[in-house]
């Protein structure tokens, strides 16, 4: 099998492999050759793999597409990736900075969010004539 992974600057993985482990919101699954097509969205997790060599390999994720198609190629398109061979260090390191960063985009989303808000409020009481000016 081909696995291809990539981010938008750069691939980091494009290898022959006999396996891949990855994880969705579903959980974690495993994809050999001839595997049906799929597609399916991840999260910041770390997708591994092994080698025709035996060899494993390991990329944190942080968010990404996976699809197989023709039960061969294996792509991932990620948001960010770290590849390295030390799986602690991804797990502990890397993807708490992640899930860091997914934390403090939602909070800024949500924030961001509240204040489109309270100015939509502020124009329809205004346009309703509620005597009140638009001060933003």
């Amino acid at each position: 099998m081909r696995l291809r992974i990539a981010d938008p600057t750069a691939i980091l993985i494009d290898a022959e492999v006999v396996s891949v482990r990855a994880e969705d919101a579903s959980g974690s699954f495993g994809i050999l050759a001839g595997h049906a097509d799929f597609l399916t969205a991840l999260g910041v997790s770390v997708v591994s793999w092994r080698a025709p060599d035996g060899k494993a390999g390991y990329c944190a994720v942080r968010n990404g597409i996976l699809t197989v198609t023709d039960g061969r190629d294996v792509a991932i398109a990620i948001r960010e990736g770290h590849v390295g061979d030390d799986l602690d260090r991804l797990e502990h390191e890397v993807l708490i900075r992640y899930r860091e960063r997914d934390d403090s985009e939602r909070s800024e989303r949500t924030a961001s969010a509240k204040l489109r808000m309270r100015a939509i409020r502020h124009m329809v009481e205004a346009l309703q004539g509620g005597g009140r000016e638009i001060g933003l």
